[in-house]
């Protein structure tokens, strides 16, 4: 998948609504740490939020543009005020149909 289109990324956003953050980026920014984290998020779910917090030295949009560059595959769907949400589709059994 190349990029992910307005009426993807409407659906996604959708879906992200319930979903409560399970990664925080802190003090240290996105680091390898940070994006392991995140890799290892995407072994159970194909959507993610992630916190960046106020300590963090990240810009909101800067973190999520360098979460979904270190992980392969991951697609940076939303950033709405520091939260933000990313997709990356399961490899071989992809819970979420997107058309």
């Amino acid at each position: 998948m190349d990029e992910l289109n307005a009426r993807q990324r409407a659906r996604l956003r959708s879906l992200a609504h319930p979903l409560k953050p399970v990664v925080h980026v802190g003090k240290d920014g996105v680091d390898q740490a940070v994006a392991g984290s995140v890799a290892d998020a995407f072994q159970n779910r194909e959507l993610i939020k992630v916190k960046v917090l106020e300590t963090s030295p990240d810009d909101p949009a800067e973190a999520a543009e360098q979460l979904a560059g270190r992980v392969k595959d991951a697609h940076v769907v939303q950033v709405i005020g520091r939260t933000v949400v990313l997709y990356r589709p399961h490899p071989e059994n992809p819970e979420i149909r997107l058309g």
